[in-house]
């Protein structure tokens, strides 16, 4: 049986990760936070996540990118979206470092995994190719990341030695090796892992632009696949030249109901598509940081630290530190009761919503032609 205070990161289920700082103990990711004053000495603007420690850890970050921004050398940021539901405020965060990494230089790929979103979650391939093109790559496109300078790409459309990537590295590892890894493992799963491995180093090849210096931002539930592939890298030193990726990792922002935020949970889920009056009724419903009662609240105040609705204001509806820490502030100390909270908060996810949705209905044309759709 496992220990009650056992982690366990698994890529494709739903964690919920209660204390950030055992990531660090157990699986050696680094805190960001000790990044910042170099970054900041450096010139490097930090994006909203950062400052708020949203973005909580990285792997090489400091050794791989930084040193790439310092000495002028060609960088890359490279994720991966499973296009298995429609595209939600967590998809969002990922979009949106995607486009702080395009502000600084560097090129973009992205992987739409429809052989995972097949062999994982058992969806049509018809409906898989849809989603990607109307919910991933549209939505991103409607954010603000720039399609000129992204290489947006099905796995199984992939051209070129991408897939010879896949088979060279089966034979690297064992079955062993990757049980240790994720835990119980399906053939569908190895397949899946090993192919994300191809994704995050197949930039540094000749043939897709040999960018040495790649960066994955990820959640920190996808740890597992970064630490697979940086492990790959190394073996085959004198064979191929593969560098290990630096990586960096936000805290997943919760889902209405103060679980993780899935596609699978419509109920309790956000996405960018859903009709103004839909919205309202999840995000008028969702749990709070609120006491039983409003006197109880006045008196203790409320907990913003464990509020799905502050979630959303922390991760993407506030901008502004000062008006946060007010928000945060008058909920601790009892004076901002949930309903008010959620009023002001309705208003400014409807404006957003309002305003995203215009530009995607002209992004999906867009998206549809600037990829190319797998044959079968």
């Amino acid at each position: 049986m496992p220990e009650e205070n056992e982690i366990k990161l698994d890529p494709w289920g739903r964690p919920e990760i209660k204390d950030y700082n055992r990531l660090y103990e157990v699986f050696g990711i680094k805190p960001f936070g000790e990044l910042i004053n170099r970054m900041k000495s450096d010139g490097i603007e930090l994006s909203p996540f950062m400052k708020r420690g949203i973005i909580f850890g990285h792997r090489d970050f400091d050794n791989v990118i930084l040193k790439a921004i310092e000495n002028k050398e060609r960088a890359a940021a490279m994720t991966g979206f499973m296009p298995s539901g429609r595209f939600h405020f967590g998809h969002m965060m990922t979009g949106l470092e995607l486009i702080y990494f395009q502000k600084l230089g560097f090129k973009i790929f992205v992987g739409l995994a429809d052989a995972e979103a097949y062999a994982v979650r058992h969806i049509s391939r018809k409906d898989i190719i849809k989603i990607g093109i109307e919910e991933y790559v549209a939505n991103l496109i409607a954010l603000g990341l720039d399609p000129s300078k992204t290489d947006f790409y099905f796995q199984t459309n992939r051209k070129g030695s991408y897939h010879s990537l896949i088979q060279l590295f089966a034979s690297k590892i064992s079955y062993n090796e990757l049980e240790a890894i994720y835990g119980e493992i399906t053939p569908g799963k190895i397949i899946s892992a090993l192919t994300q491995a191809a994704d995050i180093l197949h930039p540094q090849l000749p043939e897709y632009g040999e960018y040495k210096h790649v960066v994955v931002p990820v959640g920190a539930d996808q740890d597992p696949h970064l630490r697979l592939t940086r492990d790959l890298a190394g073996r085959f030193k004198g064979e191929i030249e593969l560098e290990p990726p630096a990586s960096i990792y936000h805290r997943l922002i919760r889902g209405l109901d103060g679980g993780k935020m899935s596609s699978s949970k419509p109920d309790v889920t956000i996405f960018l598509t859903d009709p103004i009056d839909i919205a309202k009724k999840k995000f008028m419903s969702s749990l709070t940081g609120g006491r039983n009662t409003a006197e109880e609240q006045r008196k203790l105040g409320g907990e913003p630290d464990k509020c799905p609705v502050y979630d959303l204001y922390l991760y993407h509806l506030i901008q502004d530190d000062n008006e946060l820490v007010n928000i945060y502030n008058r909920c601790k100390s009892g004076s901002l009761l949930c309903g008010e909270c959620k009023f002001f908060g309705f208003s400014r996810l409807e404006k957003f919503l309002e305003e995203h949705q215009k530009k995607l209905e002209k992004a999906i044309d867009r998206a549809w032609s600037i990829i190319e759709i797998p044959k079968i």
